[in-house]
């Protein structure tokens, strides 16, 4: 049981570490809404909401959705009332900016960021992970060119939340119940 009243919360992990699984859990836990900036998008776009709108016609063309429309979203997101009293936020920021953007975004709000949590887990366990959920696209050399991407762009945004020593570094490769005590140690130790 969570007993504090706050929990901000930020989840970095490389694919296949669990972040999902482990923020979903420990949301509920804590009373506080998991935002997955992949299930904003999908919601926005399912609404068709103007911001929706704009995003669809990003992945139409096949390209990413740009920083400042995920930011819009984000910002959107983060002041609905449900997120008044924590949050753990799954896949965003991404990147050095984003992170910053973040940053003077909870300025804006008077919030904080509690912690950035990073679920450490070795390469050859997330590949045989990936691999497990049998999706089409997931392939070997596909999974270890995606692990090189986000350990390509993750790697500043660790060091970002590192020297503000708001990093905690957590070993994912144990099962699903003793990563959720680890985590639940974090917010309420």
């Amino acid at each position: 049981m969570c007993i504090i009243l706050v929990a901000r919360l930020i989840f970095l992990g490389a694919p296949g570490a669990g972040k999902g699984t482990q923020a979903k859990i420990l949301a509920e836990v804590c009373g506080i809404p998991h935002i997955s900036t992949g299930d904003i998008l999908r919601s926005a776009i399912a609404e068709s909401s103007p911001l929706g709108q704009q995003a669809q016609s990003y992945m139409d063309k096949g390209d990413l959705v740009p920083d400042a429309l995920i930011l819009d979203i984000i910002r959107e997101r983060l002041s609905q009332t449900d997120a008044q009293n924590g949050w753990i936020l799954d896949g965003f920021p991404r990147n050095v900016s984003q992170a910053s953007f973040l940053d003077d975004l909870l300025q804006e709000m008077n919030q904080v960021s509690d912690k950035a949590v990073n679920l450490e887990v070795p390469d050859d366990v997330l590949v045989v992970r990936l691999l497990g959920r049998g999706r089409s696209d997931d392939n070997e050399e596909t999974i270890r060119r995606r692990l090189e991407v986000y350990r390509n762009q993750t790697a500043p945004l660790i060091d970002f939340y590192s020297n503000r020593q708001a990093l905690v570094s957590i070993d994912g490769d144990r099962t699903q119940q003793e990563v959720t005590e680890a985590l639940k140690q974090i917010v309420n130790p």
